[in-house]
């Protein structure tokens, strides 16, 4: 299990959106390491969001979350073995039990239960799919390694890099962080209108990803205007109520807009996200 997880095998495993996924790590309830620009897992990391997905499943307070994944993270170090834990919920406490041991980190009350073997056969059977697959899964590496390849070349070469983004979404049209990046390298190169295409066509394969809204919000501001790139905003923030610089950014077309009290409550709201 030493082998990391990308945000595409982490959202396969724990049957979630990748957007879900790349959200529950902005809000802070995992930390997983970056290889570039991409996210990587380990599966101490696996084990925490699935625990965060049942205890945001079941309503907990978002406070009482992270405690309880602090908690967590906290008796689930890298070197500690994973397979035979089961984690659930009693009363008000969910416990962690191994073999004839438990603990108990703080959160509220859950239905949450899972034994981390379960997690082990899911991965597991992820990557025998993926030797077994067929055209479409044998695809993906390569497409992989386009994406990464572009990664590198986004500073020194950006049209190398946006011919190798090209190439990733040749091989994998779900990519979506392929059109994500490629959308912003045409922005930076004066290009707004192909953004905003490449942008609509992340969100039709991923429609709930506040980063999308975000970025194509900034593509609409440079071709249809402040409203259209407000409702991009709204959403961005429905989607990720934490996301401060779109509060900023809706703020400013607010006031544009003659939404006085729109733009108080969205400047407020980024002073307190940014304050630390």
């Amino acid at each position: 299990m030493s082998r990391k997880l990308s945000t595409a095998e982490v959202g396969r495993i724990l049957g979630m959106k990748e957007a879900s996924v790349r959200a529950m790590v902005r809000s802070g309830l995992c930390r997983p390491t970056r290889e570039g620009r991409c996210y990587s897992f380990s599966f101490q990391d696996l084990v925490v969001l699935r625990a965060a997905q049942g205890l945001v499943e079941e309503k907990v307070p978002a406070a009482r979350v992270r405690g309880a994944l602090a908690a967590l993270v906290r008796e689930l170090p890298e070197e500690r073995p994973l397979s035979g834990l089961r984690i659930y919920a009693d009363g008000r406490q969910v416990a962690v039990r191994d073999g004839g041991a438990s603990w108990q980190p703080e959160t509220g009350q859950t239905l949450l239960n899972f034994e981390v073997d379960q997690l082990i056969e899911r991965v597991r059977s992820l990557r025998a799919d993926a030797e077994v697959g067929g055209k479409t899964r044998a695809s993906e590496p390569r497409a992989r390694r386009e994406f990464e390849q572009a990664l590198e070349l986004e500073d020194d070469d950006p049209e190398a890099a946006r011919a190798a983004y090209a190439r990733a979404l040749e091989l994998d049209p779900t990519l979506v962080d392929a059109y994500v990046n490629l959308g912003r390298l045409a922005h930076v190169a004066g290009d707004a209108r192909e953004a905003a295409r490449l942008y609509h066509l992340a969100l039709e394969r991923t429609p709930d990803d506040p980063v999308v809204h975000f970025n194509l919000a900034l593509a609409l501001e440079d071709t249809r205007g402040a409203a259209p790139a407000a409702s991009h905003y709204e959403r961005a923030i429905e989607l990720d109520p934490s996301f401060a610089d779109a509060h900023f950014n809706l703020a400013g077309l607010c006031e544009k807009l003659g939404r006085q009290a729109a733009a108080l409550r969205h400047y407020s709201a980024y002073k307190k996200l940014t304050e630390g």
